[in-house]
C-alpha cells in the first residue's frame, strides 16, 4: 500500500526489452537513493504509480523486471534512458497517510490535455464514474485532488513544490500519465451493484 506522496525523483538508467519462458517483457535500472533505504530484494517500489519488484540493486542504482501486462496497461512501456520517474516506497504500519490509500495498480494510462500548473486530463469515460468533485485520484503516483470534472475530463491544481519534485513539471500536452481510481469508490460500487440491479429487477 502506498499513499501518493512521491519521495523521490528517480532517472531510468537503462530500459531493456528481455524475452524470458514469462513472455515478453522489460527491465529498468533507475538511479535512485532514498526509496533503497530499508528496500531488500523482493520490495516493492512504486514508479510512476505503478508496483514494481526490486530484484536487484547496487550503490545508487535499483533493478526491476516489468511483465508484458504491466507494460501495456501503464505508461512504463513509454520509459527509455534518461526518462525521470517518480518513486515511493511502501507505507509502514502506523506511518501517517499524508496522501489517499494507494494501491500502485494502474487502472488505466490518461493523456495531459493542458499542463500544471491547472493541470487537466483525459481518461476513458468509464473510469469517470470513480470521482467525485474534490475526491481523490492518483496521476503518476501522486495524490492528487480532482475538481472540474467533464464527460471524460478532470482538473487537478499543482502548486509549484509539486511540480518541481515530480514527473508533472516537465510534461506537456499528449503526455501519457498513469492513473489509479480512488479503491474506496470502486469497493462501494461493487457492494452496491447487486442491490441497483435487484431493485431494476423488482421495478421492471
Amino acid at each position: 500500500m502506498f499513499t501518493g506522496i512521491v519521495e523521490e525523483l528517480g532517472t531510468v538508467l537503462e530500459a531493456t526489452p528481455v524475452t524470458s519462458e514469462w513472455g515478453e517483457g522489460k527491465r529498468l535500472r533507475i538511479a535512485a537513493h532514498t526509496v533503497l533505504e530499508g528496500s531488500d530484494l523482493g520490495a516493492s517500489i512504486a514508479v510512476n504509480g505503478c508496483c514494481l519488484t526490486l530484484v536487484e540493486q547496487g550503490d545508487g542504482w535499483w533493478e526491476t523486471d516489468v511483465s508484458g501486462e504491466t507494460l501495456t496497461r501503464s505508461n512504463i512501456t513509454d520509459l527509455s534512458a534518461g526518462d525521470p520517474v517518480n518513486l515511493e516506497r511502501p507505507m509502514a504500519l502506523g506511518d501517517r497517510l499524508g496522501g489517499h490509500i494507494v494501491l500502485g495498480h494502474v487502472d488505466g494510462v490518461g493523456t495531459i490535455v493542458k499542463p500544471v500548473p491547472d493541470l487537466q486530463v483525459r481518461i476513458d469515460r468509464d473510469l469517470m464514474r470513480y470521482l467525485v468533485e474534490k475526491g481523490s485520484v492518483t496521476v503518476d503516483g501522486i495524490s492528487l485532488t480532482a475538481f472540474g470534472l467533464g464527460e471524460d475530463t478532470f482538473q487537478v491544481a499543482i502548486i509549484p513544490h509539486t511540480a518541481d519534485v515530480t514527473t508533472l513539471g516537465s510534461k506537456g500536452p499528449g503526455a501519457r500519465v498513469n492513473i489509479e481510481m480512488d479503491i474506496l469508490a470502486k469497493h462501494i460500487e461493487r457492494l452496491v451493484q447487486p442491490h441497483v440491479e435487484a431493485a431494476g429487477a423488482v421495478e421492471g
